[in-house]
């Protein structure tokens, strides 16, 4: 830890002088950053809409979300109880 300290920059802390983590994990992860927000395109786009979200709900509790349909597109905003949840369900889907 001492090397990578005296090894780096005087303008770079990426060090945690409370748990001397390498990195601040509150620096990586926005506790509010809770909406997965999708763009879909094809003309199964509303079907692969509609199964990410029921995925999604059958998932973790208290999941809503918003879609809107287009001819060939979707946009669909999935909300998750917090950040953790939705980096999971991302994840375990490969989004």
């Amino acid at each position: 830890m001492k090397n990578i300290q005296q090894a780096q920059s005087a303008l770079v802390n990426d060090t945690c002088t409370d748990c001397g983590s390498f990195v601040d994990v509150g620096a990586v992860i926005d506790e509010f950053d809770t909406v997965l927000e999708l763009e879909l395109n094809g003309e199964n786009c509303q079907q692969l809409a509609n199964d990410v979200i029921a995925k999604a709900q059958s998932r973790f509790d208290a999941v809503t979300a918003e879609s809107e349909f287009a001819a060939d597109s979707a946009k669909v905003n999935i909300t998750f109880s917090c950040s953790a949840e939705k980096m999971i369900f991302q994840l375990e889907n490969g989004l």
